[in-house]
């Protein structure tokens, strides 16, 4: 998923924000904070583009061609998609 700086500044001020109000997290810097907040959200998003681009390499290298939206597609691609989870995550 492909967000600007901008969104993952704000989404991340916005998380920042609510776990400073809900007495969750006492951020002593708030801007090393932010940033630890926007690189746990780059690092998630950067997993699960991965995860998209097997699963999509995949379903492109099966013998028979699936259209991407189909129902088919979209049963293969969560099936692939879940494996993937499971094979990588970590034990």
């Amino acid at each position: 998923m492909k967000l600007s700086e901008d969104r993952i500044s704000h989404i991340a001020h916005m998380i920042f924000d609510r776990l400073y109000d809900d007495d969750v997290v006492d951020f002593d810097d708030e801007e090393e904070g932010l940033r630890e907040i926007k690189r746990a959200m780059v690092d998630f998003f950067k997993y699960y583009d991965e995860i998209d681009a097997t699963c999509r390499r995949k379903i492109e290298s099966l013998r028979k061609k699936v259209p991407e939206g189909s129902p088919e597609w979209e049963i293969l691609y969560r099936k692939f998609f879940e494996d993937e989870l499971s094979r990588r995550r970590i034990k």
